[in-house]
């Protein structure tokens, strides 16, 4: 990919985030609270923040389900339209063992995908308080947790370094006994 091309991709998603966390900065800014709050979730979140303000806050809850829907909906049906096609490619590979090793790679980036995305749009979709702890420790940790995992164990490197590390293990314990 040329650096223009990169460019051209790049700018405009840095801006349009930019600018929408501006546009939700300056809108928290102007919310009104009690004055000792404890919040009652996982982390300070935005949802968490419309729950305790005593400000009224209906605007700001349909803008986030907007937002919601323009940032979160139509990026992750972009992201399962660019994977049917690419399963649609791996289909038309002839051999089992390279139709299966490009499956399982996509398998595990698509997971990371769902699961990221999934929780994101259930947390700032709907108002449910009780499921808003459970979605923000997935959210805010699990996807964290796995994304390193999923992309270093398809690493071929680093599975010889774990295989040679826990068979160098079982190899001394072997000797010592």
């Amino acid at each position: 990919m040329s650096k223009k091309a990169c460019m051209l991709l790049v700018f405009p998603t840095w801006f349009m985030a930019s600018l929408n966390a501006l546009i939700l900065t300056y809108f928290v800014c102007s919310l009104n609270f009690f004055s000792f709050v404890e919040i009652q979730n996982f982390f300070c979140d935005l949802k968490a923040l419309l729950i305790v303000s005593s400000s009224d806050t209906t605007f700001l809850r349909k803008f986030i389900v907007v937002d919601g829907i323009c940032i979160g909906s139509v990026p992750f049906l972009l992201i399962l339209a660019s994977y049917a096609c690419i399963i649609r490619t791996i289909l038309k590979i002839q051999t089992p063992t390279g139709r299966w090793k490009t499956f399982s790679s996509c398998t595990s980036h698509i997971t990371i995908v769902v699961l990221y995305y999934g929780s994101a749009m259930a947390l700032y979709m709907q108002y449910s308080q009780t499921q808003d702890t459970i979605l923000s420790v997935i959210f805010v940790t699990l996807v964290p947790l796995f994304n390193p995992l999923v992309y270093c164990l398809r690493n071929d490197d680093i599975l010889r370094a774990i295989k040679k590390v826990t068979h160098g293990k079982n190899n001394k314990n072997q000797k010592s006994k």
